[in-house]
């Protein structure tokens, strides 16, 4: 089967209705072109950032803007493993994760911000090409993660949107 050419957003039968909060925030009708325009927008905002702003946090209780991209990293990671399993019709329940004790465990506000921002360009390039692997078939590819039923595709839009909804509230609230 021929790669697709342009990887279109996903029908709204192909992932729970909690998961359009993200993919309705996505501008675009290729999901790689997105993947790349939005990690461009993210590194050239959050990149300029020293380390005493990237420690910010705008309330008590709140991440910091490190903190708030290890989510994102660690997201990706997860939401591009399921996305990888799904593809290759692995029908294994995956179980869900608790970004509050990720995020607790990360250690990220005790790293730079350069190389935060270095790991998650690795791991956006990972990504793309993971997704620009995957054919039609694939990407139409459905299983189960945290008791719910996703796609392959609709994992790959859930990436971009929900750095796009993270990328706003720190425009919104932090900068």
């Amino acid at each position: 089967m021929p790669i697709m050419s342009a990887i279109t957003p996903p029908a709204s039968s192909e992932y729970p209705s909690f998961y359009a909060t993200y993919i309705n925030k996505v501008v675009g009708n290729d999901l790689i072109t997105v993947l790349q325009n939005n990690h461009r927008q993210t590194q050239e905002l959050i990149g300029s950032l020293g380390d005493e702003k990237a420690n910010y946090r705008y309330a008590e209780g709140k991440w910091t803007i490190k903190e708030v991209m290890g989510h994102l990293i660690d997201a990706e990671r997860i939401f591009a493993y399921r996305a990888l399993r799904f593809a290759r019709k692995d029908k294994t329940e995956l179980s869900g994760f608790d970004e509050s004790d990720f995020a607790k465990a990360s250690n990220a506000s005790s790293r730079d911000i350069a190389d935060i921002m270095s790991e998650f360009a690795v791991v956006r390039a990972a990504s793309i090409a993971l997704f620009k692997s995957f054919d039609d078939d694939m990407f139409s590819q459905v299983g189960t993660a945290n008791k719910n039923s996703i796609s392959a595709r609709a994992l790959g839009y859930v990436i971009a949107g929900h750095e796009v909804h993270h990328v706003g509230i720190i425009q919104e609230r932090y900068l």
